[in-house]
């Protein structure tokens, strides 16, 4: 994929439905929170044994690098394992992590509302293999696409995080996006 020239905006790829979740620290938090301020999602669950650790590092990344907006750009990690993953167990996670919880918030919440935020909202992949026992974690699946999205809840990009040319588009989209908010 060719690289975008600062004139061109990014596309426009969609509404977010409104959601609202439970954050880490118990909390209500959802798209109206994060109205006004563009964010990164990205899809993890606490005890993934496969893509998740490092899916979350580059999340780290993205959070060292874009430190200079502060809280106008949040970073959002929604848990596709909802019942295992409380919020005492993403509070921990993200400690863990290193993240900064003005900006970086876990979400975690009733499995088909997420389900369907995620599916139909951010149009990621998400689930578990039909008939697997619920303590096989390899049966649980997610997408491993940071999502962009704009100061209004429209998707702006989709950016795969096992890809470093991908990366490092989503920073230079997220800091424009950061800067003008669309």
């Amino acid at each position: 994929m060719r690289g975008r020239g600062a004139s061109q905006p990014l596309p426009d790829l969609g509404a977010l439905p409104d959601f609202t979740f439970t954050r880490h620290d118990g909390q209500p938090f959802g798209s109206g929170q994060l109205r006004g301020k563009p964010f990164v999602a990205n899809f993890i669950f606490t005890r993934c044994p496969t893509v998740c650790p490092e899916f979350t590092r580059k999340m780290v990344g993205v959070q060292k690098e874009t430190a200079a907006f502060g809280a106008g750009l949040q970073l959002v990690s929604f848990s596709v394992d909802p019942k295992y993953d409380t919020p005492e167990r993403l509070t921990e996670y993200g400690e863990r992590h290193g993240a900064d919880f003005s900006r970086w918030s876990f979400l975690t919440g009733d499995y088909e509302q997420l389900k369907e935020t995620i599916v139909q909202g951010f149009k990621v992949s998400m689930g578990r293999e039909p008939g697997a026992p619920e303590d096989d974690l390899l049966s649980i699946f997610h997408g491993t696409h940071f999502v962009l999205v704009d100061d209004a809840g429209q998707i702006r990009g989709y950016y795969d995080s096992a890809d470093s040319d991908s990366t490092q588009r989503l920073l230079r989209d997220t800091q424009r996006l950061a800067k003008t908010g669309h």
